[in-house]
């Protein structure tokens, strides 16, 4: 399907884990589970697609299903536009809601990209099924889930290892687990990533010793960042801008781009039009803004982010989920949680803030250009990259 795409290529120790996953999914003597744990630019996903080709071609039934539709549109759009039928290819790719109603080991195989994105109930109004987990696991003889604990984002994301492991034990289900360390995002440096983990105080075991040959810049405006991203983009439409949510999406100009929802000073710029959830490789998308929704699973060759108010810099890093726009369905629920248990909707919302940071940085692989709305935390920063 995809040979030739040099993007898909596996290496290293992928190759180890993909033979393992071929391995599991021949023998289906009982209910299996395979863990694969991986950080931002591990190859998660360009493993998942090469599963999904491979398994497919052992003529078994098998899905590649994700929480996030960004990531399927993607790669629908990519594959449609070649040699395959629209409809093939759309079967092959479903969001994490379609199985609440699945029948027990109805699937040979299912590959959930993005794990930790799954939710609890499906549908628009979260008002279907039991449990994603439980249901996919349930519907397949063989899951595969990818997961990276610290790209949980909103307050519905459950798909915490701990939480798949549960209902393995619930269906009696053989568990496998392997880790991805290789770095491949990020100039091929795991230093960058250990660095933003540093900085951001997420992990406090991680180093801040930053040397590698990656491109990134704290910009003192917002517009030096667009201008950056406009230059590098250029060259072959793989650079975007992002920003955390803190800015409303203005309803009436959702398909119109001098509707500006981001306005910092004479700096104005729309969040993606139309919710477009190929986004990613849309020509002139270069215009708009992404979110996390958007851009989570996927990659650029250079990012620019816009931190807004929900993080800044006092001694340390604070995290304000109250800065955070009305509009932004992540955080839905804290402000309830926050009047009857302050110090937990705080907890919640500060690991939320600070890995929707963490999954923005690093979507670039070659560079990432930042500006910050507090410029405390812009100082700080540079202050970081100088050590």
């Amino acid at each position: 399907m995809l040979k030739g795409n040099r993007e898909f290529t596996l290496i290293d120790e992928q190759k180890v884990v993909f033979e393992r996953a071929l391995e599991i999914v021949r023998n289906q003597n009982k209910k299996k589970v395979y863990i694969i744990h991986g950080g931002p630019g591990t190859g998660k996903t360009v493993l998942a697609i090469n599963m999904l080709v491979a398994i497919l071609n052992m003529n078994q039934n098998v899905m590649y299903v994700t929480k996030n539709s960004a990531p399927r549109e993607v790669y629908r759009k990519k594959l449609t536009e070649g040699k395959y039928r629209k409809a093939y290819i759309d079967n092959l790719f479903k969001g994490s809601g379609a199985f609440t109603e699945a029948i027990s080991d109805d699937f040979d195989c299912l590959i959930v990209d993005e794990a930790h994105r799954l939710n609890e109930k499906s549908g628009m109004f979260q008002n279907l099924g039991e449990n994603q987990i439980k249901e996919i696991i349930n519907a397949a003889k063989t899951n595969i889930f990818f997961v990276d604990d610290f790209q949980i984002v909103t307050t519905k994301d459950i798909g915490c290892t701990n939480e798949i492991k549960k209902w393995c034990r619930f269906f009696d289900a053989q568990v496998y687990e392997d880790t991805l360390i290789s770095q491949f995002r990020c100039n091929g440096s795991d230093s960058y990533l250990s660095w933003i983990d540093n900085v951001l105080e997420i992990n406090p075991e991680a180093t801040d010793d930053f040397d590698c040959d990656y491109d990134i810049r704290i910009c003192d405006t917002p517009d030096e960042v667009r201008q950056l991203i406009l230059e590098k983009n250029k060259i072959n439409n793989k650079s975007r801008m992002v920003a955390g949510y803190c800015w409303k999406w203005i309803k009436e100009g959702k398909n119109d781009s001098h509707v500006h929802d981001i306005q910092i000073g004479d700096f104005g710029m729309s969040w993606n039009l139309g919710s477009s959830s190929t986004w990613a490789i849309d020509p002139e998308s270069v215009n708009e803004i992404g979110c996390i929704h958007t851009c989570q699973g996927l990659e650029f060759d250079y990012v620019g982010v816009i931190i807004g108010e929900d993080m800044r810099y006092d001694n340390g890093i604070i995290t304000d989920f109250m800065k955070r726009a009305s509009t932004d369905q992540s955080i839905k629920g804290l402000k309830g949680l926050y009047k009857k248990d302050k110090d937990k909707a705080k907890d919640i919302a500060d690991k939320i803030i600070k890995n929707t940071y963490r999954t923005l940085l690093t979507r670039g692989q070659k560079g990432c250009y930042i500006y910050c709305v507090d410029e405390n935390l812009k100082l700080y920063l540079k202050e970081r990259l100088m050590k």
